[in-house]
């Protein structure tokens, strides 16, 4: 995780597990079946959410890198495209109008329980002086504390929180996760006039 400037740091079980839960709802909903998220659209997205903004015609790529945090049990997200950990995501890049978005998987191996190696990244990056941007996409409904005990002692970085709900409290940068998703998902607002 090294040598990067900006970091998105992604708890990849949990944002399966909220991707899954907003298919079911909204194909119940919206009376029609909603494939998989297209993970570069999301990325986008969380990186504009998390206050980048697409280059102008001459200044460089910035180079932004998206660590995603996963159980040793899990090789894939279910619910996203690409999705395989090992042959699609690993050390595998894109660029476009925001940036290069270099992908990076990691798991706990057993280690320590993923909840507390995700916390361990994120302190990682948090000590890291090369780290000047970080947008993390934590577990907030089950460690809510630590994740933004963490995030708000980052004196000196831009930090921005991801959650499904604002966390009361919490005194750093919050957007709420949804909305990428949706965004992510093909989920339109003309869809609700209906």
């Amino acid at each position: 995780m090294e040598g990067s400037k900006i970091v998105i740091l992604v708890d990849a079980d949990y944002i399966d597990h909220i991707a899954f839960d907003l298919i079911v709802n909204f194909e119940r909903m919206l009376g029609r079946r909603i494939p998989p998220a297209d993970l570069a659209h999301w990325l986008d997205c969380i990186a504009l959410d998390g206050g980048m903004r697409p280059k102008k015609e001459k200044e460089t790529a910035e180079s932004i890198l998206c660590v995603f945090v996963h159980s040793k049990e899990k090789k894939r997200l279910d619910n996203f495209r690409p999705a395989d950990f090992e042959k699609e995501l690993q050390q595998q890049a894109f660029c476009d109008d925001i940036g290069e978005f270099v992908m990076q998987s990691i798991n706990d191996e057993g280690l320590a329980t993923k909840k507390d190696f995700f916390l361990n990244c994120l302190k990682a990056l948090s000590e890291d002086k090369q780290v000047e941007r970080i947008m993390v996409v934590g577990n907030t409904d089950e460690q809510a504390q630590p994740i933004c005990r963490l995030a708000e002692s980052m004196d000196g970085k831009d930090v921005t929180l991801f959650t499904m709900a604002p966390l009361t409290g919490c005194r750093c940068r919050q957007e709420i996760l949804g909305y990428s998703l949706m965004s992510a998902l093909g989920i339109r607002s003309e869809e609700f006039d209906h």
